[in-house]
């Protein structure tokens, strides 16, 4: 309890109490970011501002850094052994990785979805979705306000209507698009500021793919995205600023439109018409 304590307690401080939504600040900022995989330097030097209510994707070819800088972004990247980071990633003029900012409290704020979906087997639909609210919340939620928090992320990820009579099953009964959106139901229980997402439709049919991306085109209006995907043409249908990574650095970035028809290097050129990747 006292943990949970603390965790409530540095929650409260860690944004700001107003949206930033209308404001020309960034609502994140990441600063001379590096990070590491014991001797290998596998984010070299990053500096990129992720504008609010927007979708952000980040591209690049296998191996280019791209799931890694995602994972800095929330502090997932230092639960790896030897991993560590150097540099600054903001939200909302706060260093996350500033002395006495809690990682968990971190990704109450800042949620993220995964390649493969990771619903957990032996958890109830319901209760997959509010595992993390259970997590972060100081003392017991009342049954009422677990109810109502399932139902609300549900509902945002587009998944209510189709489960909302077997709550109780297991969530393996789910098809993959499904447990998709059951896992990021279970990130918006916390009522996240920015979702991340990692290839979060590399192993869905093209079905449930899209699916996936219409949710995320509705979500864009509640918070901010950002996006993994190796997937070029879902970048252009879904997001509204592209970043290319190459070699753990970060080539350019824009506006999404710029970077498919008009990019400044000629390497984000090249990558694109498919000369390399």
């Amino acid at each position: 309890m006292a943990t949970e304590r603390a965790v409530a307690a540095d929650d409260v401080s860690l944004v700001s109490a107003t949206p930033v939504a209308d404001s020309p600040a960034p609502r994140m900022r990441v600063d001379s970011l590096d990070a590491w995989f014991g001797s290998v330097h596998a984010v070299k030097g990053v500096n990129m501002h992720v504008r609010d209510r927007r979708v952000t994707a980040i591209i690049g070819p296998s191996g280019c850094g791209k799931s890694t800088f995602l994972r800095c972004l929330n502090r997932m990247h230092e639960t790896v052994p030897t991993a560590r980071v150097e540099g600054e990633v903001e939200l909302d003029g706060r260093d996350i990785y500033a002395r006495g900012v809690n990682a968990i409290a971190v990704r109450r704020h800042i949620g993220m979805v995964f390649q493969r979906p990771t619903p957990f087997p032996t958890m109830s639909i319901r209760d997959n979705v509010a595992a993390g609210l259970r997590a972060l919340e100081s003392g017991r939620p009342s049954r009422t306000k677990i109810d109502e928090v399932v139902e609300r992320a549900l509902v945002r990820a587009a998944l209510w209507d189709e489960v909302k009579d077997r709550l109780s099953t297991s969530a393996t009964g789910l098809s993959g698009g499904q447990q998709q959106r059951l896992c990021i139901a279970r990130a918006l229980a916390t009522d996240p500021t920015v979702l991340l997402l990692d290839e979060p439709t590399a192993s869905l049919d093209p079905i449930s793919a899209q699916a996936v991306e219409e949710l995320v085109y509705e979500l864009r209006s509640d918070m901010t995205i950002v996006i993994v995907t190796h997937n070029m043409q879902q970048a252009a249908r879904v997001s509204d600023s592209t970043a290319f990574f190459l070699h753990g650095e970060l080539v350019e970035m824009d506006e999404t439109n710029r970077i498919f028809t008009t990019p400044a290097d000629e390497r984000t050129e090249a990558y694109i018409t498919g000369r390399f990747g």
